[in-house]
């Protein structure tokens, strides 16, 4: 038996605001590996998170795979991607309590907790972040702002983290690995998934590659999984996600959907030594839909 062993290994999942999000299920699949975890997560949902990490009501959730135990979780650290450093917050969001009390949330300011708290070394990082303000608006209705936005939380924010990670990412002894979340939607045109989005996920394919080439001397790999549609609540923004997934699981090669649990054994994979000469790949697991040129009519 080939084994997938992370044990030792400190993870750091960006992007995890329930327990429904691939995020989520990537960390349980981490953890069962043996990994270590922390999650950097909006301001905004650092309390969410953290009761789903401690309720009774939550603990079904929070169980395994592979009977491995109940997920733990160093810290919740909180980190809006959108700022790079404090001083780049603008006054309304400086004076937001719900932002205040956390103090630092930029993204230096998470760098600077890893390195205090957490011995400064990062194995694994994982970018499950995305964001429009008018996802559902047709290209040709998509504001500048809207566009803009879309592209700096969901694109640039992989650049700039892997930035401020890459000297605690650096020359690990197994190498360390970096994971971005893509969609079909990057490649071809997806009613529903506008207002930048569709142009902020082509960005965040083609940054990957060039990150895993700037990144690869350093023994830094960078990877994206495509995930195929999954009605999870941050898709639900979208639009019409549960004809999306009836259409997909119609369409596909193996003819049904994707479960989350089967991006977070990807992920696993990835993060592996098992992995260890894959970078500036996009990984589809969407059961082959990405393969489809000519769709079977759905009745």
């Amino acid at each position: 038996m080939i084994p997938i062993d992370l044990k030792g290994k400190l993870a750091l999942v960006a992007g995890v605001g329930d327990d429904r999000g691939f995020a989520w299920y990537i960390s349980k699949a981490l953890a069962a590996a043996g990994a270590r975890l922390v999650f950097a997560t909006h301001p905004r949902l650092v309390n969410v998170v953290g009761n789903i990490l401690e309720r009774d009501l939550d603990k079904e959730s929070r169980q395994l795979p592979f009977g491995a135990g109940e997920l733990k979780v160093e810290r919740v650290l909180p980190c809006d991607v959108s700022y790079d450093t404090m001083a780049d917050v603008d006054e309304k969001t400086l004076n937001d309590k719900r932002f205040s009390k956390h103090g630092d949330y930029s993204i230096q300011g998470m760098a600077n907790t890893i390195a205090k708290d957490f011995g400064g070394g990062v194995d694994i990082f994982v970018h499950s972040i995305a964001f429009s303000p008018e996802i559902k608006n047709k290209a040709i209705d998509t504001s500048r702002k809207a566009y803009l936005t879309a592209l700096s939380v969901s694109s640039f924010s992989l650049t700039a983290m892997l930035k401020a990670l890459q000297p605690f990412m650096e020359h690990r002894p197994d190498g360390a690995s970096a994971i971005a979340l893509s969609y079909l939607g990057g490649d071809r045109v997806v009613p529903h998934y506008g207002g930048g989005m569709s142009t902020a996920k082509a960005a965040l394919q083609i940054d990957a590659k060039q990150l895993a080439s700037n990144l690869g001397p350093k023994n830094i790999r960078v990877n994206i999984i495509s995930a195929g549609p999954y009605a999870s609540r941050a898709a639900s923004a979208i639009g019409d996600i549960d004809e999306m997934v009836r259409h997909s699981a119609a369409c596909s090669p193996l003819p049904r959907g994707i479960t989350p649990e089967e991006v977070g054994n990807t992920a696993a994979f990835l993060c592996s030594p098992l992995a260890a000469a894959i970078t500036g790949h996009v990984l589809y697991v969407d059961c082959g839909y990405n393969v489809m040129g000519v769709f079977p009519k759905v009745e």
